[in-house]
């Protein structure tokens, strides 16, 4: 994905807003050939009651993607009291563009996935990046899970050595539901508050940003490929539809997406874009002791080394 920009001419919220709606083009082109059934995005553009809007794309019953979202927004206005101390804002206008990003796949073996890249500007004149990707296997898949890290390692040492290292480890707090007492996935990357100025130049964090964008969209192209064919039982559906329930969660219970999108205003349908079309919950269910559902919740933890994981389960 190639765009443009002069730095010189353009004031910084407009490069990056214009490359996230170039970047919502480009995936949403990627995944439609990645699904391969011909169902195309439909998009509902919105408008924000403070000012700017978005346009939120869903693909529908897809061949692979039973619901994949891809949403834009570039909004601004005023935050509430409330979000502005949570913040620590002195000054409550703000502007925030970004594109957030879930799949919900067909097959059990194919995994579900999320990524978001923002941009934020505060009033007093603070700007950040922030951003995030991660994997939510139905039944873990050690080699795929190496190869993910890989791939993000890779974007992050072409930017900063200790980028993989902090933000992996960043990922795993924050991709945890604590009530379950496991990891959501098998982690990627997590990062907030990448200050300009602080953190390194505009220039370099932007471009650290691309960079997350388009190893998401070429990492997640090239699981469906991989993955897509994979045969799948009743059984396994099942255990689909109960991690798609953990999975709702955390989405709504811990996300803080989730919850910036509603105490500012947001469109309700957008926002909840990323919650499953289909999920089940069981009272007290637990999978067969050394059964594939089993063994692949003992991976679910904080701390594993995924670029040097074997296919042995780890001992909890």
């Amino acid at each position: 994905m190639n765009t443009s920009v002069d730095f010189a001419v353009a004031p910084p919220r407009t490069i990056v807003e214009n490359w996230m709606r170039h970047f919502q083009d480009w995936l949403c082109y990627r995944l439609e050939l990645a699904d391969g059934s011909g169902t195309k995005f439909a998009e509902t553009p919105w408008e924000h009651a403070g000012g700017g809007g978005g346009r939120t794309r869903v693909l529908q019953d897809g061949e692979v993607l039973e619901k994949s979202g891809v949403a834009f927004s570039a909004v601004w206005g005023g935050l509430t009291e409330k979000v502005a101390q949570s913040l620590q804002l002195p000054d409550r206008r703000y502007f925030a563009t970004g594109v957030s990003v879930v799949q919900h796949p067909r097959s059990p073996r194919v995994p579900i996935s999320h990524m978001n890249v923002r941009y934020f500007e505060a009033g007093n004149g603070e700007a950040w990046f922030g951003g995030g990707l991660d994997l939510t296997p139905i039944y873990v898949d050690v080699a795929q899970a190496r190869r993910f890290h890989e791939q993000i390692r890779e974007v992050c040492e072409r930017h900063h050595p200790d980028y993989y290292l902090r933000f992996k480890t960043w990922a795993d707090e924050y991709f945890y539901v604590p009530h379950r007492q496991e990891t959501r996935g098998v982690g990627g990357l997590f990062f907030d508050r990448l200050t300009v100025g602080q953190d390194g130049s505009f220039e370099e964090l932007f471009a650290f940003v691309q960079d997350v964008g388009e190893v998401y969209g070429r990492a997640y192209q090239a699981i469906i490929h991989d993955t897509r064919a994979l045969p799948w039982s009743a059984r396994e559906k099942h255990w689909q539809l109960v991690r798609r329930g953990r999975y709702a969660e955390f989405n709504l219970a811990i996300d803080r997406g989730t919850r910036f999108g509603l105490e500012t205003g947001g469109r309700t349908e957008s926002i909840l874009m990323s919650l499953p079309p289909q999920a089940e919950w069981h009272y007290n269910l637990r999978p067969e002791p050394n059964s594939p559902e089993e063994t692949s919740q003992r991976w679910l933890r904080k701390g594993i080394d995924w670029l040097h994981a074997d296919a042995g389960a780890p001992l909890q």
